[in-house]
């Protein structure tokens, strides 16, 4: 108890004497950086039902592949943004937003035709071109060092996503090993 009774204090004189104090390691409510963690962590639900979608109604292994893909590497990318959630006390939505949504009903509506493939990959390059976006913006602009962090550890992945679906065809897949 008297240990935090001189917390406050003796941070209010290291900042007066100029020392560093650490900052609390995680994004503050309302602040842009939890706004990013957020709609990332929005991002990843969305595609990790993408994923789902693409490996039950998939016609192309390509397609059943990159779904798996897209599931396996989301789960463990917002592993790390609801650990900074919690850590910031962040509330974080339990569905993707409304736009994510129609987004993957528009596909899902072509499940069992000849068309769902390249809906789905098309879908998929526009969700992580804009995902891609959102993120460089983060690492360009973000506050928070351990934001910036998840951001730039997200950037890599979400990257060769992107260049795996680009173009509505599937591309070499990069491997796990790599």
């Amino acid at each position: 108890m008297a240990g935090i009774r001189w917390a406050a204090p003796a941070a209010a004189a290291a900042a007066v004497l100029g020392l560093a104090v650490p900052a609390a390691a995680a994004p503050s409510p309302g602040s842009p950086d939890a706004a990013f963690v957020q709609a990332a962590h929005q991002a990843n639900v969305a595609e990790i039902a993408a994923g789902q979608d693409a490996q039950r109604n998939g016609g192309d292994t390509c397609v059943k592949d990159a779904g798996a893909k897209l599931v396996r590497d989301h789960t463990e990318l917002d592993a790390e943004l609801t650990d900074l959630a919690q850590e910031g006390r962040l509330q974080l939505p339990d569905a993707p937003t409304a736009e994510q949504k129609a987004a993957l009903d528009k596909v899902k509506a072509q499940a069992g035709t000849s068309g769902y493939d390249k809906a789905w990959l098309t879908a998929q390059e526009k969700a992580h071109t804009a995902t891609l976006a959102a993120i460089d913006k983060q690492i360009a602009e973000g506050k928070d060092a351990d934001t910036v962090d998840a951001a730039k550890d997200a950037r890599p992945v979400v990257a060769a996503h992107l260049e795996m679906v680009r173009g509505g065809t599937c591309h070499a897949m990069p491997s796990d090993d790599a």
